[in-house]
């Protein structure tokens, strides 16, 4: 294998498919990246066995093809030297002794390549009809439902978010079981067959971090073990979680005793004070009550203080509530809603809160109480 490449360019690819390198992976070849040059291009790859992450770089961005070749180098060296190059023409070249030779003008490395045959065999094939989907709106979604998962190894499937496609609709769903975070998306194609997967949530975070904030569109090819997205140069498979996720949609009741409309500014800014008040240890408990035109919100330290804030309702009521909650889970919940106003809607002080916006976002939240009254 021998190229000549900018700096910049590969650097910009680098930085994708190291995100699918694991330092704490034990197997020397799975902190590896993979350099693959062929007449079409430049394609890189890495994998932990968990994820993979494939990107390619076109032979009208590389200065020079001269010969051909696969070579398999440390993904952290290699990271790291290219890094720290100038932006300028890089030579990369396989040498004798299974070596890879680095230079500029001013700098030479060389480093010690690994067996390519020992390199993971990517089966990243696609599927005939896969889902397509703006990149800025699955961000969004994921971003809107993966804080709710769980980081409790001890409930695999409550670690990933739920993927369900039934009647062109995706449904995704987040739980670790003290609270609940649903956002529903129409699909373009209502010709996508039914679907139920479980999406490791610590792989969705890699996917959305790689995404553009522009309009264009990305690919989901699912498979009954993985799940291949695909956009830009960039392809990202993920293995799924086995197991089935629970039924969350009885947890969502179509009635109420009472709702409330607020601004969601003025709300989230009177639940931050009030949590300065509160700790850890007892869950960061927040009181809230409807008086009057009011929500009353207050929080108590007995050996510090307490606090108590108003925040002016936007429709008179007529029944009121007491009832207690984490004041992290409320800020994680509804901190990503885009609307001025969010409902929070009650079936008394023991049952779960509901949020959801005014705007017909379909994102739902949902909060267990904390029995304090």
């Amino acid at each position: 294998m021998k190229l000549k490449i900018k700096q910049k360019i590969l650097m910009e690819h680098l930085n994708y498919v190291i995100k699918g390198i694991s330092s704490k992976n034990l197997i020397p070849i799975l902190n590896c990246i993979k350099f693959d040059l062929t007449d079409e291009g430049l394609y890189l790859m890495s994998t932990d066995n968990e994820i993979a992450i494939k990107t390619f770089i076109d032979k009208d961005k590389i200065d020079n093809i001269e010969e051909k070749g696969e070579v398999v180098i440390s993904g952290k060296y290699i990271y790291d030297i290219i890094r720290k190059l100038g932006n300028e023409v890089i030579n990369i070249e396989e040498v004798i002794d299974s070596q890879i030779l680095i230079t500029t003008q001013t700098s030479s490395f060389k480093l010690n390549c690994n067996n390519v045959t020992e390199f993971p065999n990517l089966d990243l094939e696609f599927s005939k009809n896969p889902i397509v989907i703006n990149q800025q709106l699955f961000k969004k979604t994921i971003n809107q439902t993966i804080f709710a998962t769980s980081t409790q190894e001890s409930r695999p499937v409550l670690t990933g978010i739920n993927f369900k496609i039934k009647e062109g609709n995706l449904v995704c769903t987040a739980t670790d079981s003290y609270r609940l975070a649903c956002k529903e998306i129409k699909l373009n194609d209502k010709e996508i067959g039914d679907t139920d997967i479980i999406v490791p949530a610590r792989n969705l975070i890699e996917v959305v971090k790689l995404l553009n904030n522009d309009d264009d569109d990305m690919e989901i090819h699912i498979f009954s073990n993985k799940v291949i997205f695909r956009f830009n140069s960039i392809t990202i498979m993920t293995r799924l979680i086995n197991g089935s996720y629970p039924d969350t949609t009885k947890l969502i009741p179509e009635d109420f005793s009472l709702i409330v409309k607020v601004n969601l500014n003025n709300f989230y800014n009177a639940i931050d004070r009030a949590s300065l008040l509160t700790n850890e240890e007892e869950k960061n408990i927040i009181k809230l009550e409807t008086k009057d035109d009011f929500l009353i919100i207050s929080s108590n330290i007995p050996e510090i203080g307490n606090v108590e804030e108003k925040v002016e309702l936007l429709e008179k009521v007529d029944n009121n509530i007491k009832i207690a909650f984490s004041s992290k889970y409320m800020m994680d919940a509804i901190k990503v809603f885009e609307g001025s106003d969010i409902a929070l809607k009650f079936n008394g002080e023991i049952k779960p809160i509901i949020i959801d916006d005014t705007e017909g976002s379909n994102l739902i939240q949902l909060i267990l109480p904390i029995r304090t009254y």
